[in-house]
């Protein structure tokens, strides 16, 4: 493999991509080489965490983490729950479980291989049917059992994302029902796609051009909802839900929707305005490039994708970080590039991969950005895990050894304060400083490491990743196994 080289490999032949290789400016800034190289198996991290985490019996300060709530609110189901930290004060309070922690960490041990559906004698996948709020009237899948819509967009359309994600991963048991007053997983998605279909349709769609320009959409009111800020790139949430549905049930109203989506993005893109909130946007970039390799469409991918990896205006300073703190590389992680000169969150980061390394197989100009951007966050994740810092660059260090290096914190500060002194960079999150928890280790970032679990694995040369685009290309027709290899070196290499 020469420099620069992007090389897929296709059940048995090897090719060069030829593809004109498209430029993303923020990641032609940093190194081709990570300066340190020290790759976690993140498959074994997350198979791992998937045992800890529920271990009802583990043993030790703050455990078990896990919990039953027995309530059963929308299907009478017992249902497995986590903290969002170790430590949360919520702990055990049934309802309080989140699905962006729960449901994630679910599809997160299904990506490294474990079956869910038999977790100890137990059917974790179906559990999560009581994120699906119907008992209260949403009939939408939302972060709680028994919440509302109209907070907050990307709270509101991921747990669906996740959930569609265990339907595929699962189609015999999305499939199953149990009676008549039962609903399948697969009879939840349809349900989900019905009502942002109808959202969007409010939301200025049935002209076009929907208006996704709020802070959420209040589905007992169906109405946007603004308050403080807004969360624009909640049309590529909605486009990724809708053309899954679309494939999955071959209804052209929500391809349409879908579309009505992309093309909001794409007026924002004339605009030149990056809509990056959260975590959604990446997934209106797999779609688009999806319509265009699947469907003929012309949409704009690189600028969806240059937006994944630039700086936000809809939030100011977020992004991917890049640099140095206090020597240390933290290229591709991904946060706020301004909150106390740099905040990198380990969701985030993990989260990015799961739609942008897959748009690689509709794409191929984007192979050359995305394996180099991947070989660096997939080093530098390691940063979140207290084997990684000193007792004194963490924030809950008397907990460190107990986290067995596999629940991370919730992020990297570039800078933290111990005692008198300044250190940099240093491990911490959100949730002991606004009294949350206890630790600032975060089960709802860990709960995503499977994304690099499945996808990143080491070859016979140092540094040359072998990145899986099949294993989160979901909702995709029969492939044969596809893996990207970046080469980072100045010089050829052959493995």
């Amino acid at each position: 493999m020469k420099k620069g080289l992007v090389t897929l490999f296709l059940s048995g032949f090897t090719f060069g991509v030829f593809a004109q290789q498209l430029i993303i400016p923020s990641l032609e800034a940093i190194p081709s080489f990570p300066p340190v190289f020290e790759l976690r198996d993140w498959k074994e991290v997350a198979r791992q965490y998937t045992s800890f985490v529920f271990d009802l019996f583990a043993q030790g300060e703050l455990l078990p983490l896990a919990w039953w709530d027995r309530r059963g609110v929308n299907f009478g189901l017992d249902h497995l729950a986590l903290p969002a930290y170790v430590g949360d004060r919520r702990y055990g309070q049934d309802g309080t479980q989140e699905a962006i922690n729960v449901i994630a960490a679910i599809r997160s041990g299904t990506l490294v291989g474990l079956d869910m559906s038999h977790w100890q004698g137990l059917n974790l996948v179906t559990m999560q049917k009581e994120f699906f709020n119907r008992a209260n009237g949403q009939n939408l899948v939302l972060n709680q059992p028994n919440t509302a819509s109209g907070n907050s967009f990307w709270y509101e359309i991921y747990p669906s994302i996740l959930f569609f994600i265990l339907c595929y991963q699962y189609p015999e048991l999305a499939s199953a029902k149990t009676g008549p007053d039962d609903l399948s997983m697969l009879e939840i998605m349809g349900i989900v796609a019905e009502r942002w279909y109808e959202a969007i349709h409010v939301l200025g769609g049935k002209d076009g051009l929907p208006d996704f320009s709020w802070q959420a959409f209040d589905f007992a009111k169906m109405q946007p909802v603004f308050r403080w800020w807004r969360e624009p790139d909640a049309a590529a949430g909605v486009a990724w839900l809708l053309y899954m549905a679309y494939i999955t049930f071959e209804d052209p109203r929500f391809l349409t929707a879908a579309e009505w989506a992309l093309a909001y993005l794409e007026d924002l893109a004339a605009k030149d305005y990056n809509p990056l909130y959260e975590l959604l946007l990446p997934y209106g970039a797999l779609v688009a490039a999806r319509l265009n390799a699947e469907l003929g469409r012309d949409y704009d991918v690189w600028t969806f994708v240059r937006w994944c990896f630039g700086v936000s205006d809809a939030r100011p300073g977020w992004g991917m970080i890049s640099g140095e703190w206090d020597g240390q590389r933290v290229d591709g992680l991904i946060g706020s590039l301004t909150d106390q000169e740099g905040y990198a969150f380990a969701m985030n980061t993990f989260v990015w991969a799961e739609p942008l390394v897959p748009l690689v197989r509709y794409d191929p100009r984007f192979a050359r950005a995305i394996g180099k951007w991947l070989l660096h966050a997939a080093v530098n994740a390691r940063l979140f895990y207290a084997p990684y810092r000193p007792a004194s660059h963490q924030s809950s260090a008397f907990w460190a050894e107990t986290s067995r290096g596999v629940i991370p914190y919730e992020g990297l500060r570039r800078w933290g304060i111990v005692g008198w002194e300044v250190v940099s960079p240093y491990a911490t999150g959100d949730a002991v400083r606004n009294k949350w928890a206890k630790t600032d280790f975060a089960l709802y970032a860990g709960s995503h490491a499977g994304v690099f679990g499945a996808i990143v694995s080491q070859t016979n040369v140092e540094g040359i990743l072998q990145i899986d685009l099949l294993a989160t290309d979901y909702f995709r027709g029969l492939a044969y196994p596809t893996y990207l290899y970046y080469n980072p070196y100045p010089e050829e290499k052959n493995g």
